[in-house]
């Protein structure tokens, strides 16, 4: 009798772990994808092929993954916003906690390993000689922050204060362009103003007039797209 009792509840706890995969398929396809980039960073690094500099390629790469990620959590809405994809409000959370993890390795990598955990010539760097790093760690600083609010508990806590906190996430985005086109050489500098075009653009999205103006394109297009053409009526003799 147990053992039937057993196989009828590990029966059922396998139907409740693929109805999870089928009905949340979208979130695990897009968590997974976001960290494919470290799981293929660590594969390398692994593997002993991260080139002459590994330093080097660990901060490009983190680096990049955090600035990808985060936009892709300030696109979420805009998706929204545009395209109805409701889909992508589940993911937003998500996203933001990965471009955190990534900033957090790219941070350890840039003190530990280019810096030796020598804090006072860091200082001394990201004052007087290198402003792209105190750009990037007040970013990491408001990802930080954002991350350790994103609780359920603390949206309870803030009220609507928790809106206007975690819209901080856009200066985070600036801070870390900044960051990047700081740090970049003058030939290299296209990608970060390319992210920065892209930043403009989100938050275009967000200001109430383009908002709404995109709001009711959508729903106008939508009933066009849904409306049929009514059957001809025939004459009744």
């Amino acid at each position: 009798m147990s053992s039937q009792f057993r196989t009828a509840e590990d029966t059922r706890k396998r139907g409740s772990a693929l109805q999870a995969v089928r009905t949340q398929w979208f979130w695990w396809a897009v968590t997974l994808g976001a960290l494919a980039p470290l799981a293929w960073l660590v594969w390398r690094f692994w593997q002993g092929s991260l080139g002459v500099d590994p330093v080097n390629t660990i901060n490009n790469e983190t680096g990049r993954a955090a600035l990808i990620v985060l936009f892709l959590s300030l696109a979420c809405t805009p998706l929204n916003t545009i395209f109805g994809l409701r889909r992508a409000l589940t993911v937003r959370k998500s996203l933001g906690l990965i471009a955190f993890l990534y900033a957090t390795l790219h941070l350890a990598n840039f003190i530990g390993l280019d810096y030796g955990f020598d804090f006072d010539f860091l200082l001394h760097d990201a004052v007087f000689e290198m402003p792209y790093i105190l750009a990037g760690i007040v970013a990491l600083l408001i990802l930080s922050v954002l991350a350790l609010t994103s609780t359920r508990g603390w949206m309870k806590r803030l009220g609507r204060g928790w809106k206007r906190l975690h819209r901080l996430a856009y200066a985070a985005g600036g801070l870390v362009v900044l960051h990047f086109l700081w740090q970049a050489k003058a030939a290299e500098r296209a990608e970060p103003l390319i992210y920065a075009g892209v930043l403009g653009l989100l938050l275009l999205v967000r200001v109430p007039p383009v908002r709404r103006w995109l709001v009711a394109q959508r729903t106008r297009l939508g009933g066009a797209k849904t409306a049929r053409p009514l059957p001809s009526a025939k004459l009744v003799k």
